[in-house]
């Protein structure tokens, strides 16, 4: 337990919370819980590029410092990046560093802060636990918000609700109609969103299945729009639209983190794999369903509608792996009915 008289000094705290989007969107309820406590604290979050737009103008956050791990990665590039990285990092006296990636980058980073007081998560690994402290909460077991959160309530926050707060503007606003009126769609009629990547290849759903729910959301008058981002993303739109009746409203790589936010918040539901923009609609209250196999819905699953995961009836589930060592399909496990009927109790 920390001394009541450090907790009421703290008056900066840096937050190491890198990547992936995904993982930058189950921290986003740190920042505010810390906030809430400590109203007078500057809080510092570092990040690398992916992440950075979903940072930006968050009311919670009062710096970003970006951190370009392609840099660092040889022995030039390290020796010209280091000194003026912990220059940057070392402008203010941390009272508190939170290490919520628990990897070696991320305890470096926290090392070099010098901050007075490093905190990790639960489940730090590649010796992080060697430069933070471990806490081990009540929900060590439990979703990863809620183990991120118990970082901060160590430090006395009393977290009633986790908030998943994102710096929409109004151009934010009025660029995402304008794409998605380009795009061929009104903002205005009912639409679901359909995210079609993942990180994971054994974490995507087949896109003969999407095809099929394209069609079968058409036939509901609702406007499917799939997003995603990147090369992979693209052909998998280009495959479903080949295999729909009529092709979706294909979004892929057309928005900024933040105008997809937006795009997402107003949609009816939203759909996907354990990826990034499928979190950000459980935590902005869209309703919704996830399809899982690899990864566990108690840890990964849609914050707050856990009943809402979809999981693979394999005895192999939850295996971790990025590569099934059966060699087979995982998530075509799911097929496109199942989630079908279970849009439809969402609608």
């Amino acid at each position: 337990m920390l001394r009541k008289g450090f907790l009421m000094a703290i008056r900066n705290i840096l937050i190491v919370k890198l990547s992936a989007i995904g993982d930058v969107i189950h921290a986003l309820p740190v920042a505010h819980a810390l906030k809430v406590q400590f109203p007078e604290a500057k809080i510092t979050w570092v990040v690398e590029p992916p992440a950075y737009n979903l940072l930006e103008g968050n009311p919670y956050i009062d710096e970003i410092i970006l951190f370009e791990k392609k840099n660092f990665k040889s022995l030039a590039g390290f020796a010209k990046e280091i000194r003026p990285f912990a220059a940057k990092l070392r402008e203010k006296k941390y009272d508190v560093a939170l290490d919520l990636q628990g990897l070696f980058k991320s305890a470096a980073i926290v090392w070099l802060s010098r901050a007075q007081k490093k905190l990790g998560c639960c489940n730090m690994r590649e010796g992080s636990d060697r430069v933070s402290t471990p806490v081990i909460g009540p929900h060590a077991d439990g979703h990863i918000v809620e183990r991120y959160l118990d970082v901060v309530r160590s430090l006395g926050c009393k977290v009633e609700k986790a908030v998943f707060s994102v710096g929409i503007t109004e151009r934010d606003e009025d660029l995402a109609k304008k794409i998605m009126a380009q795009a061929g769609a009104s903002m205005e009629n009912p639409y679901v969103v359909l995210a079609v990547g993942t990180n994971w290849p054994n974490k995507r759903w087949p896109t003969k299945y999407f095809a099929q729910l394209v069609d079968w959301l058409y036939n509901k008058n609702i406007i499917p729009v799939i997003i995603g981002g990147g090369s992979v993303d693209e052909r998998l739109a280009g495959e479903i639209a080949a295999a729909a009746q009529i092709p979706p409203v294909n979004l892929v790589g057309k928005t900024t983190l933040r105008q997809l936010a937006y795009i997402i918040e107003k949609s009816k539901v939203m759909f996907g794999g354990d990826t990034g923009p499928v979190h950000l609609g459980a935590g902005l209250g869209v309703p919704t369903l996830m399809v899982m196999g690899p990864t566990d819905a108690k840890r990964n699953g849609p914050y707050g509608q856990l009943a809402n995961a979809i999981e693979v009836d394999y005895s192999c589930k939850h295996c971790w792996k990025r590569q099934c060592r059966m060699d087979r399909d995982c998530l075509e496990g799911i097929k496109a009915q199942v989630v079908c009927d279970a849009l439809q109790k969402l609608l």
